[in-house]
């Protein structure tokens, strides 16, 4: 039985993926787990070479978008087709140490822990260029402002999370960058990690600050109507006599 699923959503990094796979298995060794790469629309060397590594790695399973949907529909489409309970991700870009990985799914193993949907990972000692980290961290900035979430870094591509709560999460594109203020509006604990970051290896980065600033503007302004509109009661079933 599968115990967790790491859902990897990537594009165009074949030149990363082998070595980040290595880690994930080193790391998740002892856990029952599967991993899942969701391809987002590659056009580089990245399906034949997934197709011949599960050949030999019976855990490892592929998801292919017809066209690139971006990252929070790779998730999504992972999440989905995932048959652990409990779910972790990571960016392919091997930007994120995978044996940051147990500090993320060990608490929601732990006894207690039924009330944390959420454990979010916050890099330290960020591994980018200055350009990107001053936008990231007027964008982290801004997000906290608006919406009180406690994070001060949610681009960190390390989490994990209760598959179930995030498919009953609203769903829209790049809401990934949301999934703390997501969960605690659906009532759930949401903690924090410090994980580690590393330069990229192979490639570059699939997305420009322009691209991520435009977006993340009007998916704010969303984010603030959906937790102004929560549901506030929940319904309980009771047992007649």
């Amino acid at each position: 039985m599968v115990a967790l699923s790491i859902v990897i959503p990537a594009k165009n990094e074949a030149g990363n993926l082998p070595a980040l796979l290595d880690g994930i298995g080193a790391a998740c060794a002892g856990v029952q787990h599967e991993v899942i790469v969701v391809d987002d629309g590659s056009t580089d060397d990245s399906i034949a070479m997934l197709t011949a590594r599960m050949a030999g790695q019976g855990n490892l399973r592929l998801l292919r978008h017809d066209r690139s949907g971006g990252q929070s529909a790779a998730v999504h489409s992972g999440v989905r087709a995932a048959r652990g309970p409990v779910i972790c991700t990571l960016d392919a870009d091997g930007q994120n140490p995978p044996d940051n990985l147990p500090n993320l799914f060990a608490p929601l193993f732990a006894d207690g822990s039924d009330a944390v949907g959420l454990v979010a990972g916050q890099r330290v000692g960020r591994r980018d260029t200055l350009s990107k980290r001053w936008a990231s961290k007027f964008a982290n900035w801004l997000r906290s402002r608006m919406l009180k979430d406690g994070t001060r870094d949610t681009g960190c591509g390390l989490k994990a999370f209760r598959r179930d709560a995030f498919l009953a999460l609203p769903y829209f594109d790049h809401m990934h960058r949301y999934l703390p203020a997501l969960f605690s509006r659906d009532g759930w604990e949401v903690r924090h990690v410090d994980v580690t970051h590393q330069a990229r290896g192979a490639g570059r980065s699939n997305y420009n600050n322009l691209q991520r600033g435009l977006v993340g503007a009007v998916d704010l302004f969303g984010v603030m109507w959906l937790i102004r509109r929560k549901k506030k009661a929940r319904a309980t079933e009771v047992a007649g006599k």
